[in-house]
C-alpha cells in the first residue's frame, strides 16, 4: 500500500478511536482515558499498516477490531485484581446468587458474612472489588459507535497525536520496538515472540505494558499545557533512560516537535 493511501486511511478513521475510546471510558471509568488513546491510536497506525484491500474487508471494520483487540490488550496488562481476590470475588457472588434464590430477596451483608464465616468488612470489600470489575468490549453498546462527525479540532488533535505517537515508536529501545511492531503490526501471538527472543510470556508482557507507558508520556509530554514543564511519569524505567527516550524522540522528529523534546530531555 503506498504511504498515501496509507494515511489516507488513517485520517478517515481518526474519529472512530475517539468514538470507541469514550465509550470504553464511560463504562469503566476507573480506567485512564488518555492510555485508552493512547493504545488505539497505536492500533489505529498498525491497522492501515496491515491492511489488505483484497481480502474484502472494509477497513473501519478491520481498524474496529484491531483498536477493540488492543483495548482488551491494555486492560488485561492493567488488571488490578490478582488471582486470589477473583476466587474471592467468584465464591461471594455465587453465595450472594444462592441466598437470593433462598430468600426471594437481596441478601444483606450480614447475612453473606454469616453464610461465609467471615466478617461483614470483608464481604463489603469484595462486592466493590467485584463492581469494579470491567465489563466485556464485545458488549452491544461497545459495538455501536455514533454517526456524528466530531468537530473539526477534534480530529486535528488526533491527527497531532498520531503524528507524534509514531515519533515515539521509533524512538523506543529496539526490543521494545520489536514487541510493539510483532504485537500490534504484526498481531502475533505473546508466546511465540517469547519463543524468538528466548524471555518468558510475563517478560514479552511486561515489556510491552511498559513500551505503552512510555509512549504515554511522550504523548503527556507533548500536550502539555506548557512546553518544558514537569510531566509526572507513568513508565517505570530511571529518569535518565527517559530523558534519553526523549532526545531520541527530538533525533526522529521535524523542528515542532524536536524543539518540545529537546526541552523535556534537558528538564527531566
Amino acid at each position: 500500500m503506498k504511504r498515501a493511501e496509507r494515511n489516507r486511511l488513517i485520517e478517515e478513521n481518526l474519529p472512530l478511536v475517539g468514538y470507541l475510546v469514550a465509550d470504553v471510558w464511560a463504562r469503566a471509568t476507573h480506567l485512564s482515558r488518555e492510555d485508552l488513546a493512547s493504545v488505539g491510536s497505536v492500533a489505529l497506525v498498525t491497522a492501515a499498516d496491515a491492511f489488505d484491500s483484497s481480502l474484502g474487508v472494509p477497513f473501519g471494520a478491520f481498524a474496529r477490531r484491531r483498536i477493540l483487540g488492543a483495548f482488551a490488550d491494555e486492560m488485561r496488562s492493567m488488571d488490578w485484581a490478582s488471582r486470589g481476590i477473583r476466587k474471592r470475588i467468584k465464591e461471594t457472588l455465587v453465595v450472594q446468587e444462592t441466598l437470593t434464590a433462598g430468600l426471594g430477596r437481596t441478601p444483606t451483608i450480614t447475612e453473606m458474612a454469616t453464610a461465609m464465616g467471615t466478617d461483614r468488612e470483608t464481604i463489603s470489600e469484595t462486592l466493590a472489588d467485584a463492581a469494579r470489575t470491567v465489563t466485556t468490549l464485545e458488549d452491544p453498546t461497545a459495538q455501536s459507535i455514533a454517526s456524528e462527525i466530531p468537530l473539526p479540532e477534534e480530529s486535528v488533535l488526533l491527527g497531532e497525536r498520531l503524528e507524534v505517537l509514531e515519533i515515539a515508536i521509533k524512538a523506543l529501545p529496539e526490543r521494545m520496538a520489536r514487541i510493539i511492531r510483532d504485537v500490534y503490526f504484526d498481531d502475533r501471538p505473546v508466546k511465540d515472540i517469547a519463543a524468538e527472543l528466548g524471555i518468558s510470556h510475563s517478560a514479552v508482557s511486561q515489556q510491552r505494558s511498559e513500551a505503552v507507558r512510555l509512549l504515554h508520556d511522550a504523548l503527556n509530554a507533548y500536550f502539555v499545557e506548557k512546553p518544558g514543564a514537569e510531566v509526572a511519569a507513568t513508565s517505570r524505567v530511571s529518569t535518565a533512560s527517559r530523558a534519553a527516550y526523549f532526545a531520541r524522540m527530538a533525533e526522529h522528529s521535524n523542528v515542532r516537535i524536536s524543539t518540545v523534546f529537546r526541552q523535556h530531555a534537558l528538564a527531566v
